[in-house]
């Protein structure tokens, strides 16, 4: 499953945060990352999934 997560971080971040962790603080840190920059958002994201 944490394959797929990495798959939808990297083509939308906010969303394989979603998946991960739901509607909260490193959400909405990842919606404003990925708005900065897109590629802040992908590793943002993928540090959120691989860390849990």
């Amino acid at each position: 499953m944490d394959v797929i997560r990495i798959i939808l971080s990297i083509l939308l971040p906010p969303l394989g945060v979603f998946l991960q962790v739901g509607i909260g603080l490193q959400f909405w840190i990842n919606i404003v990352l990925t708005l900065l920059g897109y590629v802040p958002g992908v590793l943002h994201a993928a540090w959120i999934i691989a860390r849990r």
